[in-house]
């Protein structure tokens, strides 16, 4: 094998990585619908905790974001390195 060939495979293998990272996203994706769907649901159960719920799910929403960003930050790390 010579080197053009090894510097191909090993880029490939870097733009599959990346796309692998980016499957935590579908996750983070859903993880957010779940959370704010709960959220109308027990504000229409309950509109009295309307405030304790609201900040609840933000810090949840947040939680679940920096998890994508991690994976994120991963794959562009992979990509430029």
């Amino acid at each position: 094998m010579d080197f053009e060939s090894a510097a191909l495979i090993a880029t490939s293998l870097k733009y599959i990585a990346v796309g692998l990272c980016m499957i935590p996203m579908g996750g983070v994706a859903t993880g957010i619908g779940v959370m704010f769907g709960s959220l109308v649901t027990e504000m229409s159960r309950n509109p009295a905790a309307k405030g304790t719920l609201f900040t609840y799910t933000l810090i949840g929403f947040a939680l679940a974001e920096a998890a994508g960003l991690y994976a994120f930050v991963v794959a562009f790390i992979i990509l430029f390195s």
